[in-house]
């Protein structure tokens, strides 16, 4: 079975023009902002997304970028769009954020969603538009669990650039936590758009439906998605569910909710990401 699914994901990559990714160095205030950088073939413009990865961070221990992003960031630039991932633990030589039990990672974030990541999101738009390969009218955030709650603070009205160049242009967010958002009467500038799934345990999609019922008529526009039978992780790989019995269940970590990839799930994702940027 895990052959199966080997050769469908070779399959569906095969069409997908390998992207070798940019190492860049973002000024800002304080030390340089690492970052990666992903684009299509050609000079440009390009819309570009800034991309900001979950609490595992955007690199392995090995330093090497996590598969995931990876995938990302070739399939969005095979599309037209340039994508840079922030990458906002090496830049305050800070391990991954994820709070659980595994004794390699922290306890409690030291790089906050609120905080210093829209901080990474002002400075990677700041970079962004005065590089002549990025559409500076186009561009967009993208995030997935820490990383959405980041795009979802970086979009509030109370954090619009005072400057008078383009404002991003729409969001996307994967299964972000939307507890303290919703807690603080969030709403959004520019269009924004959450993935979800419905059987998700660890950010649960009631709140996040909670929290864009309670901005309508104050927000620029927010959708969600809710993903029947999908679960915390669902884009992912394939190969990142396990199997028992010819059967798929989700599976954990130490001291983690449930994961699953789901094929519908992420097939709609797939297309349904560079669609909502396209527009």
């Amino acid at each position: 079975m895990r052959f199966i699914f080997l050769i469908t994901t070779l399959l569906c990559l095969c069409g997908v023009a390998r992207a070798e990714f940019e190492q860049i160095q973002i000024p800002t205030d304080n030390k340089p902002l690492q970052a990666v950088l992903y684009r299509p073939p050609g000079e440009g413009p390009f819309p570009v997304i800034v991309a900001l990865a979950g609490c595992e961070g955007l690199r392995k221990e090995s330093g090497t970028i996590r598969a995931t992003w990876d995938e990302w960031g070739q399939r969005l630039s095979a599309a037209g769009f340039g994508v840079l991932f922030p990458d906002s633990e090496a830049s305050r030589s800070q391990s991954p954020q994820c709070r659980d039990k595994l004794p390699h990672r922290d306890k409690g974030a030291k790089v906050s969603p609120d905080r210093e990541r829209v901080a990474d999101v002002r400075a990677a738009r700041d970079w962004l538009q005065q590089q002549a390969f990025a559409r500076k009218d186009r561009i967009a955030l993208l995030g997935w669990d820490s990383g959405a709650i980041a795009v979802l603070w970086a979009v509030r009205p109370n954090v619009e650039p005072d400057d008078d160049r383009p404002d991003f242009r729409s969001a996307a967010v994967f299964y972000p936590g939307c507890q303290r958002l919703n807690d603080t009467a969030w709403s959004a500038r520019v269009p924004t758009l959450i993935l979800i799934g419905a059987l998700d345990d660890l950010t649960p999609a009631k709140t996040c439906e909670q929290m864009v019922a309670g901005a309508r008529g104050r927000s620029a526009g927010a959708v969600i998605v809710k993903y029947r039978g999908a679960r915390h992780a669902f884009d992912r790989d394939l190969l990142r569910v396990r199997h028992k019995s010819g059967k798929s269940v989700p599976w954990k970590e130490p001291g983690r909710a449930a994961r699953n990839a789901n094929a519908e799930a992420r097939a709609d994702a797939l297309k349904r990401i560079p669609e909502w940027f396209a527009r």
